[in-house]
Parts: structure tokens; C-alpha cells; sequence
């Protein structure tokens, strides 16, 4: 189901006391989120962001740097009722300026890109090593030749806004934030998610689940627990 060009409900749930919105990392695209909607329990409707360029959106431009992709993914979601954030990565940062504008009731921040140096885009060989040293399903399909023609423009621009953008001094955020890392991630790490202890004033909790950069493709039963628990007794359930 799609909601508007930002949002796909693969398993709508009318009646959900809560929404959790999922928010993808450099190159990434909704689906990556989708199979989390069918073991979330009914109270909890997973809706999941599409950035342009990707999937669906191929044919659309890219958003040319990401406070302008903060401000059309928060005008997109919708705060009728509860609202949770999920980001990986640079959807990590995307969530924290977007929880900035919608106040969220938890921001979930996933590998959040705060202690790695930026990547090496100067030739188009290095950016490929560099993406596939982070690991993840879609890293070795970059050895094929087409799939690199489509996806490579696509990451580039997603890593070079993400590499500009600087979070800019404010107030903290009111909501719980809980940051969730691989324990084979040398690019975000626990020591690294300290930081984000100090742009909340809410509660705060770092979480390591076992794997690399994109452990979340393997954590899905993990996750969905930590989310019921955080967010059914907002539903009215707990």
C-alpha cells in the first residue's frame, strides 16, 4: 500500500495505537524493513520510507542534500497518532532531524554514523571497496556490471549529502532513544553512540546485536522484540 511518493504499508493496520517508520541507510530502500510488519504484534503498524531514486522511484530525482530530504520525509509521515522512528545508518541521521520536527514518542538509531572517516569517492573502484567493506546482501551485487550502472549514482549522492551534513547545536530531544549496534562494526560503534546520550533528555540505552555494519538482515526476530516491548505499553497494551 502506498501511502504518498515517501511512504509503503506492506501490512496496513487501521486500527494500530502505533506507528514505527523505518528509515534506510545510503543506497537502501523500503522493502529492506518489510518482513518486520508480518511479526510486529497488531497494535503496531510498521510504515516504510522510500527515497527517490530507488525501486519505484527510479525515474524521480535524487533530493539534492539532506536537510531537504529531512523536510519532505517529516511532512510525509503522518502524527495522528503515536509515532516511533527507525533509521540505519545515514537513515540514522535522516531519523534524528526528522524526530526534531514530529517528536516522536522513541527514536531507534541503527549503526548511527558518528566516529567512522568519510568514505573515498575519488574513483569509482575505491567507493565500491569501501560500501562492500561495510558488508550487507546488496554489497556484492555490485560486482555485477548493470547492477552497479543502476545503484552506484544512487549510494554516491546518498554518502556524499550524508558526509556534508553537520547536526546543528539545539535542544535535546524529549523522547527515549535507543542505539543499536553491530558488535563486528568497526564504523559505528558503542563507544561511538555515547554522543547520542547528550541529545536527549529522555531515557537512553545502547544495544549490541551480534554482526557487522548491516546486522540488522539477520536480527529481525531481536528486533521486533525490543520494539514491542518499547512501544506496546504506549499502545495502551502494557
Amino acid at each position: 500500500m502506498v501511502d504518498n511518493d515517501y511512504l509503503r504499508r506492506y501490512h496496513p493496520r487501521p486500527q494500530a495505537a502505533v506507528r514505527l517508520a523505518c528509515l534506510p541507510h545510503a543506497g537502501g530502500v523500503a522493502t529492506a524493513f518489510r518482513g518486520w510488519g508480518e511479526t510486529l504484534p497488531s497494535r503496531i503498524e510498521l510504515l516504510c520510507v522510500q527515497y527517490p531514486g530507488r525501486q519505484d522511484r527510479l525515474s524521480e530525482p535524487l533530493v539534492p542534500d539532506l536537510p531537504s530530504l529531512v523536510d519532505e520525509v517529516a511532512a510525509a509521515l503522518p502524527v495522528d497518532r503515536p509515532l516511533a522512528l527507525f533509521g540505519h545508518s545515514m537513515g540514522a541521521t535522516v531519523a534524528f532531524e526528522v524526530a526534531r520536527r514530529v517528536k516522536p514518542v522513541h527514536l531507534f538509531l541503527s549503526a548511527p554514523v558518528t566516529g567512522r572517516a568519510p568514505l573515498d569517492f575519488s574513483t569509482e573502484e575505491r567507493l565500491v571497496a569501501s560500501v562492500q567493506q561495510l558488508g550487507g546482501s546488496g554489497a556484492a551485487l555490485l560486482d555485477h556490471p548493470e547492477i552497479r550502472r543502476l545503484a552506484l549514482p544512487t549510494i554516491r549522492h546518498d554518502l556524499q549529502i550524508l558526509d556534508a551534513h553537520r547536526i546543528a547545536a539545539g535542544a535535546p530531544l524529549e523522547c527515549p532513544v535507543t542505539v543499536l549496534v553491530g558488535e563486528s562494526d568497526q564504523s559505528s560503534t558503542a563507544a561511538d553512540a555515547e554522543v547520542w546520550a547528550e541529545r536527549t533528555t529522555g531515557d537512553f540505552e545502547i544495544r549490541t546485536l551480534p554482526g557487522g555494519h548491516h546486522y540488522f538482515e539477520e536480527a529481525g526476530d531481536e528486533l521486533v522484540a525490543l520494539f514491542t516491548r518499547r512501544l506496546e505499553p504506549l499502545s495502551g497494551t502494557g
